[in-house]
Formats: C-alpha cells, structure tokens, sequence
C-alpha cells in the first residue's frame, strides 16, 4: 500500500481527496498545514501539496520536504494557474496541478510519479562499487561493506543525480532543487560540494567515474 503525506487546509477538499485516494488503494496521511511534515515525509511514498496554507506557504514546505527526502516525489495542487506560479512550484516538485481538478487526473498523475520514480530509483542502487540503500539513507563500498559518510548535502545531490539517472544536469539545476533558491551566475557551491562527495565516493576522485562532468554543460550519473 502506497504511503501519501497530503497537506490541504480546506476541510472539505481534503476530506474528498483523502476518502477518494484511500478508496483507490493508497494510506493518506493528511495534514492541514506544514507543521509536522518534514517528520511525516520520512515515512512517505509521494506528496501532495497545497500552495495556500495557513503559516508557511506551500513553496517553502515543499523545499523543505524536497531536501529533507529528494527521493519521494511531490506533485503541487493549486488554485494559481498562472505561468510564474508553476514554475516556482516546479523548481522543486515534480509535477503541478491546478485546480479545480478531476479524481481521476489526479489518480492518473500519482502513477505516473510512482513508474517514474521506481524505475529510475529502486531500494537499491549499484553505481560501480559504491551501493546506495534508499530507505537506510546510507551508501555503502561493496568492497569493504562499510558505510561511505556523507553529509546532508552530500547525499541529497547524490540523490538529484539518481532521480535524473542518464540525464545531464546542470548547475543551475542542482543548485535549486538542493538548495531551493535561485542560482546566482559564477556560484561555486555545487562543484565544491561535487568535488568533496567525488572525494568519498570515487576510486579515483581525479579520474571520475561515477559523477562524469560533461564539459560546459554540467554533470551526469549513469545507471
């Protein structure tokens, strides 16, 4: 059974969403606000998100969600339709929709986040010696059966780079989604950070072979 974390503060959308979904198969776990979310993420297998509630809006509760769990996809729902609002809801989540909406719209979005996300991202993932444990949000050498420690930040673009598997990204991108804020040209935050993980996680951190650098463009993980 599918584990959703669903944060709506109008009782009675909610009330319809969360009866609809579980009537579909799915464990809903409904919050009216922010408050409590980035505990209840760790047990969850996708988001839906509100933009207006009360407190913090929707944009600041998904970055936060994003960074706390980059695995566990969020989809945006809202009443703002404009160009401008989904994209500041897209630089962060993983799909937006507008309201008002349609039960089976809705049903037919969340399992399309559930086949994209399950096959570039399965509980574990090999990337040469290295092993990624998604649920232990731990990544192992296969070689000696250690645990690799990475920081927060570490992990969470380790993680970027396996939900884009095969893609190149690039700094821009990464800087956002991780960080949750606009890049600013010249920023060299995301190839430090880059070079500290190749650091711990590549044989030869000179010689990459599991974050490639494709010049001028950005960075790609191959699966």
């Amino acid at each position: 059974m599918k584990r959703i974390l669903y944060i709506e503060d109008e009782a009675e959308i909610g009330e319809w969403v969360k009866s609809d979904l579980e009537r579909r198969g799915y464990s809903v776990r409904w919050l009216t606000s922010g408050q409590g979310a980035t505990e209840e993420v760790k047990q969850a297998d996708l988001v839906v998100l509100d933009v207006m509630l009360p407190g913090l809006d929707g944009y600041s509760v998904g970055q936060r969600l994003k960074r706390e769990a980059p695995q566990v996809p969020i989809l945006m729902l809202s009443a703002l339709s404009s160009v401008e609002d989904k994209l500041q809801g897209l630089s962060f989540a993983d799909d937006y929709m507008t309201k008002p909406f349609h039960p089976d719209e809705l049903a037919a979005r969340l399992e399309v986040l559930q086949r994209r996300f399950g096959q570039s991202i399965g509980s574990e993932v090999r990337l040469g010696h290295i092993t990624v444990r998604l649920e232990q949000q731990s990544v192992m050498d296969s070689r000696t059966g250690d645990e690799i420690p990475l920081t927060a930040k570490q992990l969470q673009i380790l993680l970027f780079f396996l939900k884009h598997s095969n893609q190149i990204m690039t700094k821009e991108q990464i800087y956002e989604s991780i960080w949750g804020e606009p890049y600013m040209e010249g920023d060299k935050t995301v190839m430090v950070h880059i070079r500290y993980l190749r650091e711990k996680i590549e044989i030869n951190p000179s010689e990459p072979a599991i974050i490639e650098t494709i010049r001028g463009i950005g960075y790609r993980v191959k699966l």
